[in-house]
């Protein structure tokens, strides 16, 4: 019997042509050679399992060779490529720092740099995992890195490219290598499934790309583990069985469960995933994604951003459809929220099961307003006649705390009258003390307004509605007094709130006015509200005199000794 050679190292990419999914930095590392411009040192980096030292090897192995092919491909007879191939070349060495990462081992490396090789041109360094090793090693590598030998060549290996010192990065060229594609791994385990006389579905090998994720190193392992629990036939479900994933057509059914509102089928089929041993923070992780695709779905240019089965790919494309855009955004920030709190949550069950719960009724909160609108009476178009010209109804009052347009209110008979407490409008300091010295303000008796005809413009409603808010902002007291001791006009959907000075607007207009705004439309149920920042003019509001230039103006028109002064030193006051 034959000794078993596991995938990844059997169709392990033995030249440039053969390296998946890098194609550019093969690319770049061919023309290198042709034109005769070999860096001393090169740096390989990227994720695990994406080549890194399969290119450092066939490049070692391909400048070495004798007679390259015509597409600079090792010959693989000659004397440098047999000796390479079985293990026992004295030109091409490999260490691996990850064991090796002392000074001594560093020291004895420069030692041997110092051999010309024995069979071929050049002495390649392969090392590998070269950020395990220590400061000191790196310091004791910068020398012979910045000025090796003619005959030596270094090509470090590392995932973690953090790690590597910027002094050493600096000496090397350096090569990011990319994650592979789902679609290039499925066509290489295609490949590969042929060589070995394997059945496998399409699904079946996307689900193994998947799990990878991008290593192709992870996807051949997977590809043989699959293999040794199935045999030569491999099918969908034997797949996701072995490998522990969880089936899209669970997914699919609390799709269904969550745009029916069925939050109790949901819970239950929550309930049989964690029954068959499946991971809770995988699971919402799992759902996440699944939303995710449903809104890639929803845009036909989106799609090439799946990396599906043709089969299950159609299954999103035609499940999409039945989600709203809406939707799929408060389900997708759901699911996130809740994977973010999991490992912070006492009881993650519970946690889970409100999400889905709370996903369940999207789509009823998203139904009531339209249920609301469709029910909701219809509003007359009739007016009311106006009354003869004899008796004409009085003009309409303004409502406590609301100056109100009197075109936009219609006449309507008098109401009793409701007293109202007379204030000064802005937010002086000043103002605010001699109120509180004086004690309460008098009071001044103003007629209430009649009932508005359309209750978007009612001055009952808006004056409760700006008690509101001032109430809101109890944070801010001199805002919230302000906004208490103010009367708004209010010009249709327009509210005018009026303050004394101009440095006064740029402080609200800057850090409250959306949110005093917001505040409005929300109480009065009118996005279309918004309020406007005002400055009264000094003379209505007789506020007193703060700016410097106003000060010198009001001594020299009123101060005879100001003016004298002035005279007798010669100032130039402006």
């Amino acid at each position: 019997m034959e000794p078993f050679i596991v995938s990844a190292r059997k169709y392990r990419p033995s030249s440039f042509e053969t390296l998946l999914g890098q194609e550019n930095i093969a690319r770049t590392l061919k023309n290198s050679i042709l034109r005769g411009q070999l860096a001393h040192a090169y740096l390989f980096c990227g994720p695990r399992g994406v080549g890194k030292t399969s290119a450092a090897r066939i490049f070692a192995k391909t400048i070495n060779c004798s007679n390259p092919g015509k597409d600079l491909e090792p010959c693989g007879e000659c004397e440098s490529c047999r000796s390479f191939a079985e293990g026992r070349s004295y030109s091409i060495h490999e260490l691996d720092a990850a064991s090796n990462n002392s000074v001594d081992d560093i020291r004895a490396l420069t030692d041997k740099v110092r051999i010309p090789p024995q069979v071929g041109r050049y002495s390649v360094y392969i090392i590998d995992e070269v950020h395990m090793l220590s400061q000191q090693a790196f310091n004791a590598f910068l020398k012979t890195l910045e000025e090796p030998p003619a005959h030596a060549i270094f090509i470090l290996a590392t995932t973690e490219k953090h790690k590597i010192l910027p002094t050493i990065l600096s000496r090397c060229q350096t090569f990011d290598f990319n994650r592979i594609s789902v679609e290039d791994m499925v066509r290489n385990l295609k490949s590969i499934a042929a060589k070995e006389g394997v059945t496998m579905s399409e699904d079946a090998m996307h689900i193994i790309a998947q799990k990878a994720d991008g290593a192709m190193r992870d996807a051949l392992t997977l590809f043989d583990q699959t293999v040794a629990f199935c045999g030569r036939e491999v099918t969908y479900e034997q797949v996701i069985q072995n490998l522990n994933v969880l089936d899209y057509d669970y997914y699919f059914s609390l799709t269904d469960d969550f745009l029916k509102g069925d939050y109790a089928h949901a819970m239950l089929t929550f309930d049989e995933i964690l029954s068959k041993g499946f991971n809770a923070q995988s699971f919402i992780g799992g759902l996440s994604s699944h939303f995710r695709d449903l809104l890639v779905c929803k845009n036909e240019a989106s799609r090439t951003l799946l990396e599906l089965a043709p089969s299950v790919a159609a299954r999103y494309a035609e499940v999409s459809g039945k989600c709203s855009a809406a939707f799929l955004f408060e389900a997708l920030s759901i699911t996130s929220g809740c994977e973010a709190a999991y490992k912070q949550s006492g009881n993650p069950r519970l946690l889970i099961e409100f999400a889905l719960m709370k996903i369940c009724n999207i789509t009823v909160k998203f139904a009531a307003p339209a249920q609301q609108a469709e029910q909701a009476p219809a509003i007359p178009a009739t007016k009311p006649a106006a009354a003869p010209a004899a008796t004409k109804a009085p003009a309409p009052a303004v409502a406590p705390s609301v100056t109100a347009v009197p075109s936009q209110v219609p006449s309507q008979a008098p109401v009793p009258e409701t007293p109202r407490r007379a204030r000064p409008t802005g937010l002086s300091i000043k103002a605010m003390m001699e109120e509180a010295e004086s004690g309460p303000a008098s009071v001044e008796t103003a007629p209430a307004a009649a009932p508005a005809e359309q209750p978007d413009n009612d001055p009952e409603r808006i004056a409760k509605a700006w008690k509101a808010l001032a109430e809101s902002e109890s944070k801010t007291p001199r805002l919230s007094n302000a906004i208490s001791m103010t009367t708004p006009v209010v010009e249709g959907k327009i509210f005018h709130f009026e303050v004394g000075n101009m440095a006064q607007k740029e402080w609200i207009d800057r850090t409250c006015r959306s949110r005093m705004e917001a505040f409005l439309q929300k109480n009065l149920g009118d996005s279309a509200i918004r309020l406007t920042i005002d400055v009264k003019p000094a003379e209505e509001t007789g506020r007193g005199i703060y700016m410097p230039s106003d000060k010198a103006k009001y001594l020299q028109e009123n101060s005879p000794e100001y003016n004298k002064l002035k005279d007798d030193l010669k100032l130039e006051i402006s």
